[in-house]
């Protein structure tokens, strides 16, 4: 799947608090799908960065509509040194 569209709308809306996404996964893990969103800052994102983050991309993957299946949304950092 090709997320270019989907990471340029989430860039967009997370450019005011310096957040990035760094990639963007579709994946099946046992019987769940996963859209595992991985972020980053300078300087690193705290835990209520991300829960504020995730509050942001949430209506924007369910706007995007990319699949029929049903998924969970991982939002999480990019993992330091």
């Amino acid at each position: 799947m090709d997320f270019d569209d989907l990471e340029q709308k989430i860039n967009n809306a997370l450019k005011e608090n310096n957040i990035f996404v760094d990639s963007i996964e579709y994946v099946k893990k046992d019987k769940y799908n996963f859209l595992e969103i991985t972020l980053d800052k300078v300087g690193g994102i705290n835990l209520d960065e991300i829960v504020d983050a995730t509050n942001i991309i949430n209506p924007i993957v369910d706007k995007e509509d990319f699949t029929d299946d049903s998924f969970i949304l991982d939002v999480s950092s990019k993992e330091r040194g």
